[in-house]
C-alpha cells in the first residue's frame, strides 16, 4: 500500500523537481545501508590508560584552609 502511495505522490511532483526527490530517496537508502554495516562502537574504556602520566602531589592530601572549608559549608 505504501509503495503505491509513494508512486502516486511522486507522479504529482513537477518534473523539474524530481531530481531533488531522487537525491533524497537515494541518500536515505544509502544511509540505511550504511547503518546496517556499521559495527557498534565499544564505549567502555580500558582501566589505566593514563597510568604514569600524572602524579598526585603530596599537598593534595593536606587539610584544606579553614576559609575554604567554611565556604563549602555555607559560612
Amino acid at each position: 500500500m505504501i509503495p503505491d502511495q509513494l508512486i502516486e505522490e511522486i507522479k504529482l511532483i513537477p518534473e523539474d523537481r524530481l531530481a531533488e526527490i531522487y537525491d533524497l530517496i537515494h541518500f536515505f537508502r544509502l544511509g540505511l545501508k550504511q547503518e546496517s554495516t556499521v559495527k557498534p562502537i565499544n564505549l567502555e574504556r580500558p582501566i589505566g590508560l593514563a597510568k604514569g602520566s600524572f602524579q598526585v602531589p603530596a599537598s593534595f592530601f593536606e587539610p584544606l584552609p579553614t576559609d575554604l572549608l567554611d565556604a563549602f559549608e555555607g559560612h
